[in-house]
This record gives C-alpha cells, sequence and structure tokens, in this order.
C-alpha cells in the first residue's frame, strides 16, 4: 500500500506519519509533499497512489488546486483545522475529513473505511453523500479546538479553551494555560490572531494574544490571572 502525506507543517507531517507506521506498518510512505507545486509535480511524474492524506490550507494555497490540475483517481482522506473547507473536499474524492491535532482513534476510523470502500468498491471511490449531507450544516465559521504545542520531547494538543494568553517574546511564542504552564508555539502572533477564534480570543498589543475570560480587570492595562500587566495600545493601526 502507497500512500503520499501533502502537509505543510513539518510537525504535523511527522506525527501523521508516525500513526500511520504504528496503525498500519505495511504501509509505505511514497512521499511527503509540502506545497501545491510538489504535489502538482509529483503527481505528474510518479503512478497514483493507493491513497492521499492532504491538509487542505497549504502555505502556497489550497490542496484543491493540486487536484482540479491533476486527474486523481485514488480517494484522499483530508486533514485539517479548517472545516469550512468540508463540503468542497468531499467534492475531490474524499473519502473522510478529519480534523487537526489528530486522534488515533479517529484515524482508525478513516483507516477502515477506506479498506471498507475498497474491498466493496475498487474503482475510483466517489463522493459520500451522507458526509456531505452532515457538513452542508456546517453554516458558521469554525477555528480549532486545540493547538499542537511543544512539551518535553513530545508534541501535545493543547486546548484553546485552557490558554490564558499568548505571549512573544525574545523570538519564542508561547501559550501560558491555565495550570500556568508555558509551552512554545510554532505559529506567528499574526498566524494565531487569524487561526483563533475572535470570540473568546483578541490581540492586545504586539506581544500578547489574551483570552477574554482570563481578565481580572481592564483600565489602563489588561491584567490576566497570572498577575502579568499588559500595556493596552492607544491604537491598533500598524500592529503586526
Amino acid at each position: 500500500m502507497r500512500v503520499i502525506v501533502i502537509e505543510d507543517e513539518v510537525p504535523a507531517a511527522r506525527e501523521l506519519t508516525g500513526l500511520l507506521a504504528r496503525l498500519r506498518p505495511d504501509w509505505t510512505v511514497a512521499a511527503i509533499l509540502q506545497s501545491i507545486d510538489e504535489g502538482i509535480g509529483w503527481l505528474n511524474d510518479n503512478p497514483q497512489p493507493d491513497l492521499i492524506f492532504a491538509d487542505i490550507q497549504l502555505a502556497d494555497g489550497l490542496s484543491f488546486q493540486i487536484f482540479s490540475t491533476v486527474t486523481i483517481t485514488c480517494p484522499v482522506i483530508f486533514c485539517t483545522a479548517f472545516d469550512q473547507y468540508a463540503i468542497r473536499a468531499f467534492e475531490t474524492n474524499g473519502i473522510d475529513y478529519v480534523l487537526k491535532p489528530v486522534e488515533p482513534e479517529r484515524l482508525t476510523t478513516a483507516l477502515k473505511k477506506y479498506e471498507n470502500l475498497t474491498r466493496a468498491a475498487p474503482q475510483p471511490l466517489p463522493t459520500l453523500p451522507f458526509f456531505k449531507q452532515v457538513l452542508e450544516q456546517l453554516s458558521l465559521p469554525s477555528f480549532p479546538t486545540s493547538l499542537l504545542v511543544y512539551h518535553r520531547d513530545a508534541i501535545i494538543p493543547l486546548p484553546v479553551a485552557n490558554i490564558l494568553f499568548i505571549h512573544y517574546e525574545s523570538g519564542l511564542v508561547s501559550a501560558t494555560s491555565q495550570s500556568h504552564q508555558r509551552f512554545v508555539l510554532t505559529q506567528t502572533l499574526d498566524e494565531l490572531e487569524a487561526l483563533l477564534s475572535p470570540q473568546p480570543f483578541f490581540r492586545a498589543n504586539r506581544q500578547y494574544i489574551i483570552h477574554r475570560q482570563s481578565i481580572v480587570n481592564a483600565e489602563r492595562y489588561f491584567e490576566p490571572e497570572t498577575g502579568r500587566q499588559i500595556n493596552r495600545p492607544r491604537t491598533r493601526t500598524g500592529d503586526h
């Protein structure tokens, strides 16, 4: 069984391939592709794999562009944090849709679904109407419920509901949890501001993104539960 992974985030690709090695040790990951151009080039130059795992939002655009450029005859399992793209995913040979961070149990379900469908229908797989009907009900934009963070020698999911604030200092972006633990993140503050829901989180200044429920009082500065005092910017214009 040959599979390819289309994923631009190295930690996420490492996590997925590690899960595949554990859950399906006889499968071979033929390539890890990080961009639209790499995906198109590899699929044009190589025999089609048996299965594709694809993130939807890559650094240079949406992976749908790969599948609209190259004729794909194999099924696709989409792994992403952005389920607003779900309906379109199932119009591109998608047989399942797994939200990040990928959990072993959920990935196992997707793999079994692929195996059951290929036994029943070895030809290119059609869209699954059931999933499309479910995903059409997602009318509101959704946001990730957790972020991948570094903890000791591992990468773990940190629920966003447990985050008090996110802070940039000395070249590092870190999240402080309700238990006052500090976790290093790979994204920039700008990326996290766009990624997180604006309802609980807001950008206080160039260094902080704060969960609203962590605020004790708000006068000339914000004081989260940790006791840190954060200068409130007079204007949002020009924030980075």
